[in-house]
């Protein structure tokens, strides 16, 4: 690929004058024309205290239109939300900051607190769709501090939640608060989809009469540190892990109820940058893995069977410098011939200067129709010669906002085919050219919240009020029963049962699927009778591979063997191509097409492919051909999630995009935002990870080791500038002066040091003084307009700040509530604002968690209550993707510190969400 390409096209982001981000202009070019560049703009438009008002991506600004407009309280709170893609939502919090009341076109959602007396934690939830009356979907019930609630751990706990699917009760729990047995019980004549809780009353056992009578308890161990040591799920299958002396998985195992234990993982063998290179299974195949030196990115995953010498798959990554996948090879695969077609085993991929996929080669079986919701044939037996596959070409067209218009594939032999996306002319929702041609319609037909209400011709979809898929009618039948598959969810918006109807000749076939942890447990019945019962043991530590344990309680097909384990192996971005079975022997291999959709599919029996439902990106493939990630499902015949992105615009102002159209690369893991597969290892150094833009927190003396260790490799914090000039009488004269030296940003006190100036306790400093202190003085100022501008972070306009500043002496006696404001405010700039790593070094805060919750010793530190303020704000996406611990110089994992068991006496006023902000 040229890097003509992508010569001069970088992003350019324009600030205005408060240092607000007003303009983001990206430079598109593509591979069939590099010489002509489209410039897209993307703007944003602020209040007049620098809130965020609107923002527009240069699709719908040239049609005069906006992505989203906000509407802020004094505070900045998002108060209403209107989004072309996602449709209003009116959002308030009382007082203490906590949900109160939520608005949608189609629901009104309203939550329940204990009285002032109490600690103020939730009690119920209650929802009225518009035109209904008002049902409780949720309750809460916390027990007390009775002697034998103590004893299991439980005082202050919530115990009993009831919820969307029925009651989740949790009866003990460890000291590192880890639940040691919860049970699941759902809802009465939950298979059908018009049943909905509605917890009303305040008597728990009238609650306890709408359950269903089966119960389902899982079982778990934990160590001192609240690892996982085992779990027992609802059905006696008991797992096991162990971890090595840095906390890493070294083996795991299964024991099938009333069997003898076996081995998953026998050994693994890690690299002093934490990453994998060996994993043994108990099948007695091994893999081992390569990388980059310089940038640790996977370039080789060789999967192999020692005792026969045999290679079964053999991955090789290629990469453009910036890290997008440009050739996936597999060495273990031959290379086919077929009426004169040569078929490599490699695919290659093609990007335009956005880093969006437009080109891509690979091969697939011959005779291969158009995509659509349905699997393909597969090749019965594995083939052993030259099986009928054939080349193909995709390329793939998007419009200026990022919406997949187009695919275009193009066989080696035979007619290719077209496949053509539908773009709303007012948002970017999308449908298949097969359910309208004309941009106008496209909009109704979603809802008003952003959810597809057609899958394809005659398969209407239906969502919750929660914006959840409920149910899919693929067959529609005049005086008969429709086919269907419905859906349950939790009360996290997790699928906790799938229910699938379909007409066979004479009566109706029902399959079931309750998803437990660590379990699936599937029934079918054709009308009352009872067909099969099939128990999914999923293994929660296999190493990179997926494995499942298949135990059939009754109606086992002939030609399949009982508990008999399928290892899933996988690619960069999860999707699994290669099963095995416990002896290592081939049970299907699998390829797909980029954005899904398998392209080869062969196996040793039809029996096992019909069986095998964990597939692209790792996920479960339903019977309507959707792909269920977590959070949203997903198209792959149109390369476009279902509905809008719940977690709003983390990923962009489209809400429909998959994967920032670079699906090769990037993978995304529940349907809220893709995720990057170079991030560093655990175990990496700090200087290894840290960028100019970043920023270093922690107590006094490990941060300054940091930045010690950073200076050393070149991040020093102060540099010497010398104005460069080709003028010798002007460089004769610099060189006698005195030069002053400026500070680059690496901790947030450089940037409060130059925003606030002590001889003016009352003003914040201009921009000239912050120019004369800085290298990047266009970051401390944006910084100044969000805390001026910002009720909760403004310091200046708090009287007794002002005081303190106007006294030092007072202020440093009195720890200055304004160095911890602002250094919340830095937190919140940083990490939501800026969205830029923040590394927080944990050393002598982290060992004792107790003291940062009790607020004694160090934990009357600001950097405790930065920890504070971190750990309610976990759950935030931009969080949990920019914030990195670190721990003796090394990076650390988010539950070594948000893990640990003290955590749960901390209970702040303001518990934060996500989505919240």
């Amino acid at each position: 690929m040229s890097t003509l390409l992508f010569s001069k096209t970088p992003t350019v982001t324009v600030l205005d004058n408060r240092a607000l981000a007003v303009r983001e202009i990206a430079y598109h070019r593509h591979p069939d024309s590099p010489d002509a560049t489209d410039e897209r703009i993307t703007r944003h438009l602020y209040d007049a205290r620098g809130f965020l008002a609107q923002s527009a991506d240069p699709r719908l600004h040239d049609a005069g239109l906006t992505n989203f407009s906000y509407l802020t309280d004094l505070a900045g709170n998002v108060l209403r939300t209107q989004g072309a893609d996602n449709g209003t939502t009116v959002s308030l919090n009382d007082i203490a900051g906590r949900s109160f009341l939520a608005v949608t076109p189609i629901v009104t959602r309203t939550w329940q607190y204990e009285d002032a007396k109490r600690p103020g934690r939730p009690l119920s939830v209650t929802e009225q769709v518009t035109g209904e009356t008002a049902r409780i979907m949720e309750r809460f019930v916390y027990a007390e501090n009775s002697a034998e609630e103590k004893a299991l751990n439980l005082a202050g706990q919530c115990v009993s939640h009831y919820d969307t699917a029925g009651l989740v009760q949790t009866d003990s729990v460890a000291l590192t608060d880890t639940p040691l047995s919860v049970t699941r019980r759902l809802l009465k004549d939950a298979e059908n989809p018009d049943t909905v809780a509605d917890w009303q009353g305040g008597d728990a056992s009238v609650w306890n009469d709408w359950l269903s009578g089966e119960v389902y308890i899982t079982l778990t161990t934990s160590d001192a540190t609240a690892r996982v040591l085992t779990t027992t799920d609802a059905r006696g299958n008991v797992q096991r892990v162990a971890y090595d002396v840095a906390g890493r998985l070294s083996g795991s195992w299964l024991t099938l109820n009333g069997g003898t234990e076996q081995a998953i993982v026998k050994s693994l063998t890690w690299s002093a940058a934490g990453q994998k290179l060996r994993e043994e299974h108990g099948n007695g195949v091994v893999t081992t893995y390569e990388y980059e030196p310089e940038t640790q990115r996977l370039t080789g995953m060789k999967t192999e069977r020692p005792a026969d010498a045999k290679v079964l798959q053999d991955l090789r990554y290629e990469y453009d410098p910036v890290g997008n996948v440009l050739q996936i090879s597999n060495d273990a695969e031959e290379t086919r011939f077929w009426r004169n077609q040569k078929a490599v085993p490699e695919n290659t991929y093609l990007y335009d200067s956005l880093y969006q996929l437009v080109s891509a080669t690979g091969r697939e079986m011959a005779g291969m129709t158009q995509q659509s919701s349905n699997l393909p044939s597969a090749i019965i037996p594995l083939p052993t010669d030259n099986a009928s596959w054939t080349n193909y070409v995709r390329t793939y067209t998007y419009d200026a906002a990022g919406n997949l218009a187009r695919i275009r594939h193009t066989p080696a032999t035979g007619s290719g085919y077209t496949t053509d996306i539908t773009v709303s002319d007012r948002s970017n929702k999308a449908v298949l050219s097969t359910l309208t041609t004309k941009p106008a319609e496209v909009d109704a037909l979603f809802t008003a919240g952003g959810q597809q209400k057609q899958l394809l011709q005659g398969q209407t979809l239906q969502w919750t009020p929660r914006n959840e898929l409920l149910k899919v009618t693929p067959v529609v039948r005049d005086g008969s029963v429709d086919d269907s598959e419905s859906y349950r969810y939790d009360n996290g918006g997790q699928r906790v049962l799938k229910v699938s109807v379909q007409k066979t000749s004479n009566s109706m076939q029902t399959q079931r699927v309750m998803y437990l942890p660590g379990l699936e447990v599937r029934t079918t019945t054709l009308g009352t009778a009872e067909k099969e019962s099939l128990q999914v043991i999923t293994v929660g530590e296999a190493g990179r591979a997926q494995v499942r344990a298949l135990h059939w309680e009754s109606g086992r097909p002939d030609n399949i063997s009982n508990d008999g384990l399928r290892y899933s192996y996988n690619t960069l971005t999860g999707s699994g191509i290669l099963e095995l079975d416990g002896d290592g022997n081939v049970i299907s291999m699998e390829e797909y097409y980029p954005y899904g959709g398998t392209a080869v599919l062969s196996a040793r029996s039809q029996t096992e492919v019909d069986y095998k439902t964990i597939r692209y990106s790792g996920k479960e493939r339903d019977a309507t051909g959707l792909y269920y990630y977590g959070f949203r499902y997903y198209q792959p015949w149109a390369g476009r999630w279902l509905c809008a992105d719940p977690a709003g615009t983390v990923d962009g102002l489209n809400l429909f995009r998959m994967v920032r159209n670079n699906p090769v690369t990037l993978e995304d893991k529940d349907g809220r935002a893709p995720v990057e597969h170079h991030a560093a290892p655990a175990e990496t150094p700090l200087a290894d990870i840290f960028q100019w833009g970043d920023i270093v927190y922690g107590l006094d003396k490990p941060r300054e080791q940091a930045l010690s260790t950073l200076s050393a490799a070149g991040f020093k914090r102060k540099e010497v500038l010398k104005p460069p000039t080709k003028n010798i009488f002007k460089s004769i004269r610099q060189s006698f002066r005195k030069v002053k030296e400026k500070a680059n940003i690496t901790i947030q006190n450089d940037i409060t040091n130059a925003v606030w100036d002590v001889a003016k306790p009352k003003e914040y400093s201009d921009d000239k003084t912050i120019r004369k202190q800085l290298n990047d003085p266009e970051r401390a100022i944006q910084f100044r307009e969000f805390i001026a501008s910002h009720d909760k972070y403004n310091v200046i306009t708090q009287e007794e700040s002002t005081k303190l500043m106007a006294e030092p002496w007072k202020a440093m006696q009195l720890g200055v509530p304004l160095w911890k404001r602002t250094s919340k405010a830095g937190l919140a700039f940083q990490l939501l604002v800026k969205q830029k790593p923040l590394h927080f070094m944990t050393d002598i805060i982290g060992d004792d968690i107790s003291l940062v919750i009790s607020k004694e010793g160090h934990g009357a530190s600001i950097t405790s209550s930065e920890l504070r303020w971190l750990y309610r704000h976990r759950d935030l996406p931009e969080v949990q993707s920019n914030l990195i611990f670190y721990r003796n110089g090394k990076k650390i994992s988010h539950d070594d510190v948000f893990g640990k068991k003290e955590w749960i006496n901390y209970h702040p006023k303001n518990q934060y969400k996500p989505g919240q902000k």
